[in-house]
């Protein structure tokens, strides 16, 4: 993992091992092995159904935040040199991740609020190249995709009383920066099934959720707000990479 803060004279760098492999894959690798692993347990794949669903995944709430504080996310990938690092770059309270996926492609991802955004008219290249360190860890790469953005997105928790089992983002949408989104929908993704088929009440079903989700969750909301004061850098260098990894990670 490598964490980048500030630009210019201000930057800082804190470096820390994964503690266990890990790997690569964008959503549109992902999400065919698993409809496809789905198709060959059985389920039966229906694109458009009147069907009342059990397990809703819809993805993240929209948010209800005034113009100008919404936060959008942006990604594209990327051709070019490639390596094993989880990069993370921190700059103007706007983040990008950086990661290597299949096929020796690389994905930049980031997240800001619509007002930085606005300072560089929604264009995503200009915003990756006002971070100094980003600019110089791209270079050598070129964008093989459009810009793809969505938003505007609420951080938030939908542990309700209905009769739907929430799973995903549509349950517990965590800052994207704990790198933990995924493993979090899949997570409860699986347990919401399991529910289904078990006859485990809705009820039931958030109390294991929030038991599996609450720490990450909280973390990632103490982490942003430090980023948003300024004191990420300063406190990154006092808290074991280990450790940071072990609090965004959803129990088990």
């Amino acid at each position: 993992m490598s964490f980048h803060f500030g630009d210019g004279r201000g930057r800082r760098e804190k470096h820390c091992p994964l503690p266990e492999p890990a790997w690569g894959l964008s959503r549109y690798a992902f999400d065919a092995l698993l409809l496809n692993a789905a198709e060959q347990h059985g389920a039966l794949i229906l694109r458009e159904s009147d069907e009342p669903a059990q397990i809703v995944a819809t993805g993240r709430a929209i948010s209800a935040k005034q113009r100008g504080a919404r936060l959008f996310g942006f990604k594209a990938h990327f051709a070019g040199p490639a390596n094993d690092a989880v990069e993370l770059y921190f700059f103007g309270r706007c983040y990008v991740g950086v990661n290597a996926i299949e096929g020796g492609g690389t994905n930049v991802c980031g997240l800001a609020p619509e007002d930085f955004l606005r300072k560089f008219n929604f264009d995503y290249d200009a915003v990756v190249r006002n971070s100094p360190a980003l600019a110089e860890r791209i270079a050598p790469l070129a964008r093989s995709t459009q810009w793809y953005s969505t938003g505007p997105l609420e951080f938030a928790q939908s542990f309700g009383d209905g009769n739907q089992y929430l799973a995903g983002d549509a349950l517990s949408f965590v800052d994207p920066f704990t790198g933990s989104g995924l493993l979090a929908a899949v997570k409860s993704g699986a347990l919401a099934g399991e529910s289904v088929c078990r006859s485990v009440s809705v009820q039931d079903y958030c109390a294991a959720c929030r038991a599996m989700l609450r720490r990450p969750f909280e973390v990632a909301g103490l982490i942003r707000a430090a980023v948003d004061r300024g004191w990420a850098d300063s406190l990154a260098k006092w808290v074991p990479g280990k450790l940071l990894f072990q609090l965004t990670r959803p129990l088990s």
